[in-house]
């Protein structure tokens, strides 16, 4: 049964933790999306395999035509929709296809990044864990926090930050500048003012000092 104080883990660990082949591809993963350690890939691992077994079972069955099969499988889908996973017109099918690199893309860190609201993964996680980006009206400081398809519209910088609405401001003209050269396909990889970084490293170091938010609690820093 376990001890009662102590939470069961969420996730599976390697059961060969010395393939070079795995290693190699966690670390390729790893420097993509900007993750603080490999244990962020294997929860996101763990959970693929959650939806991969719920859809293989469904699959399986003798006729998801029957009330609780169809049921259980289209509440499947719609809540996988809701994640951002799937497309709506998606099948069970579809769910297998899906890879661990779709998981770690609907977390917030992710998000912050692809929305154009900063200039690389890391930055993204910076803003994240010091209070830089809320959803809504509320601020939230976990990068691995996932993000649904209704969240994704209310996503957008703290009110806080001196640069939301000034355009010529350091870091903003720093993110402005990598959302247009992204239109004509030009590496994401540019020089950030120097002035930029070290003015944004003040910056964080003031909100670091912040009362948290209600979402703060549990996830990955």
């Amino acid at each position: 049964m376990g001890e009662p104080k102590f939470a069961r883990p969420k996730f599976d660990t390697p059961s060969h933790p010395w393939k070079a082949a795995r290693i190699e591809e966690e670390h390729a993963i790893q420097a993509n999306h900007g993750l603080k350690n490999m244990r962020e890939i294997w929860k996101a691992k763990s959970q693929l395999r959650r939806h991969r077994r719920q859809a293989m079972r469904l699959i399986g069955m003798v006729d998801t035509t029957e009330p609780h099969g169809k049921r259980e499988m289209e509440d499947l889908l719609r809540s996988l929709h809701n994640k951002g996973l799937i497309s709506s017109e998606a099948t069970l099918d579809d769910i297998l296809s899906l890879g661990t690199e779709d998981i770690l893309n609907r977390r917030l860190q992710a998000q912050v990044y692809y929305k154009g609201l900063a200039i690389s993964m890391k930055q993204a996680r910076q803003f994240v864990t010091h209070g830089k980006i809320v959803i809504g009206n509320q601020k939230v400081t976990i990068p691995s926090y996932p993000l649904s398809r209704d969240d994704e519209e209310n996503l957008t910088w703290h009110p806080s930050c001196p640069w939301v609405d000034n355009s010529e401001h350091p870091i903003r003209k720093a993110i402005d500048g990598r959302a247009s050269t992204a239109e004509y396909g030009v590496e994401e990889e540019e020089e950030v003012d120097p002035e930029a970084t070290k003015e944004f490293a003040n910056e964080v170091e003031v909100a670091a000092e912040e009362a948290p938010s209600a979402k703060e609690d549990g996830g990955d820093e």
